[in-house]
């Protein structure tokens, strides 16, 4: 992708324009960001996936007695008749199920693989939304079908309305208002409130980005460590010929505490491990993701593909793919990295591979992580 190109998709604004002027500053409107879309997922393809077990998908009615919501998956019938007003149902994760809309989300690969997370799709009938709320992370709200009225505010005030099973702001402040027709969008940055009220039948999909919490990306690394460090550091057992006797038996000894950092300080000698877990991480499928084990070798010469459920990141030593790491280097590197980037292959380029590389690549063709073209 050539990040300097203007694109329609961000009103003429080229990726390297738009990352310095918006992303994660302020919210930018496109109107006919996509000319002549036609979305290629229906209401009849959203409630089919809203059935089906190990898709994550929600229901939200807004009722005289309050808001109510369930989670899927839903029979056809669980739903309320489409003549019914306001509600919404709401499916994640569409990308990992529909080629066209994984292939709609690559539009926005200028942003780091590593950042971008998933497609949600709602359909609302007339007047049906999820209420006042912000997000924590980026996102492009794209007009698939029908309209949808937007308001939208920054908000200093984020205290939530109690007593109801959806994250809705108490006091939700509105600055702007805009009309989204099919094919417009609008982009919003992480915590910036926002109210999408349904006018009539319509589709929303929902380009949504990922951004790990400090506290979440902490366990899982050190989760790692711990593990590496349970093989990696032996069985040294504390030692104290020097201990005295005490008349405060409940104290901590200073060197057993000293013997604690010590241990923590050898399991980060490694300077390339922090590295090589955090690439593990975020390419780990989320959890109703499985693959199937192939049963037939498959023919590397005609070049392999990416499934769409696979993630495939690098770093200046290893590629990762689907939570496991590969150490590379010279001519592997470049064509393993080119593989993630383009998330395809050709047999010229397989052929060009060591022994190992090839190895590796018809191992993870072989767990189902590729198509064949």
């Amino acid at each position: 992708m050539n990040t300097e190109h203007p694109m329609a998709l961000l009103g003429g604004l080229s990726p390297s324009q738009f990352m310095k002027r918006h992303w994660q500053k302020k919210p930018l409107l496109v109107r006919n960001a996509i000319p002549g879309f036609v979305p290629c997922v229906g209401r009849a393809d959203l409630v089919a996936l809203a059935g089906e077990e190990g898709v994550d998908s929600r229901l939200i009615v807004d009722s005289p007695k309050g808001w109510k919501m369930k989670h899927g998956p839903f029979a056809k019938r669980g739903l309320p008749p489409f003549s019914q007003k306001n509600w919404t149902f709401l499916v994640q994760g569409v990308d990992l199920h529909h080629a066209g809309v994984h292939d709609l989300m690559q539009e926005f690969r200028f942003v780091p693989d590593a950042r971008l997370d998933d497609v949600m799709i709602s359909y609302a009938t007339d007047g049906g939304g999820v209420g006042p709320h912000f997000d924590s992370y980026d996102v492009f709200l794209l007009q698939a079908q029908g309209q949808r009225r937007w308001r939208i505010g920054r908000q200093k005030d984020l205290s939530l309305q109690q007593g109801v099973p959806l994250k809705i702001l108490q006091n939700f402040e509105a600055e702007q208002e805009f009309v989204l027709n099919p094919g417009d969008m609008l982009y919003l940055p992480p915590k910036y409130a926002h109210d999408g009220v349904a006018i009539g039948e319509c589709m929303t999909w929902s380009v949504g980005f990922r951004a790990p919490q400090e506290g979440e990306l902490a366990r899982e690394l050190l989760m790692g460590l711990a593990d590496e460090a349970f093989e990696e550091l032996g069985e040294v057992i504390y030692k104290d010929p020097r201990q005295t006797a005490v008349t405060t038996p409940a104290a901590i000894p200073p060197s057993l505490a000293a013997f604690a950092r010590e241990v923590v300080d050898k399991s980060l000698q490694n300077p390339d491990l922090l590295s090589s877990l955090l690439g593990e991480y975020l390419t780990e499928p989320k959890a109703n993701v499985w693959f199937e084990d192939l049963d037939e070798v498959p023919d590397l010469s005609k070049g392999l593909r990416l499934d769409r459920r696979s993630k495939m990141m690098y770093d200046e030593k290893h590629v990762y793919i689907n939570g496991e790491g590969f150490k590379v280097g010279g001519r592997d590197a470049l064509v393993l990295r080119q593989l993630a980037d383009d998330r395809y292959i050709s047999g010229q380029k397989i052929k060009i591979l060591s022994a190992d590389a090839k190895e590796a690549l018809l191992d993870w063709a072989l767990a189902g992580w590729f198509t064949c073209p």
